[in-house]
């Protein structure tokens, strides 16, 4: 296998991130708006998706399987995105799953658990 790309690097880092998540934020937190680490790995691999979603689909799997309660937040966000089917699906085997995670949203943090994340979810029962 040849080496590998800056921008190949970039995502594998990005999903190194997301598989060590302890928080869930997708905008910019605090009064400055601060966008956290994980932030810009979920934006990363979001960008990715459009160049190669079959290779990031299987990494999504993986992130799924051995994440972080945070990081399978974002893999299933990310799955909808690629497979809508199977972001359902993920969703619905999180609302099994009484695993705790911080959140942020603009400046206010919080917890919550993955059972309660994706039952509260637009799409949930």
């Amino acid at each position: 296998m040849g080496r590998k790309t800056d921008r190949e690097r970039e995502v594998e880092a990005a999903f190194d991130e997301l598989r060590q998540a302890e928080t869930v934020a997708f905008g910019g937190v605090g009064i400055a708006g601060t966008l956290l680490p994980v932030t810009e790995a979920y934006r990363r691999v979001e960008a990715a998706l459009g160049d190669a979603p079959e290779g990031v689909r299987t990494r999504l799997d993986r992130l799924l399987a051995e994440g972080t309660p945070a990081g399978r937040v974002y893999a299933a966000t990310l799955l909808e995105r690629v497979d809508p089917t199977a972001g359902r699906a993920a969703w619905t085997a999180l609302r099994e799953d009484p695993a705790e995670f911080g959140t942020f949203t603009g400046c206010v943090m919080g917890r919550t658990t993955l059972r309660d994340y994706a039952t509260d979810r637009p799409d949930g029962p």
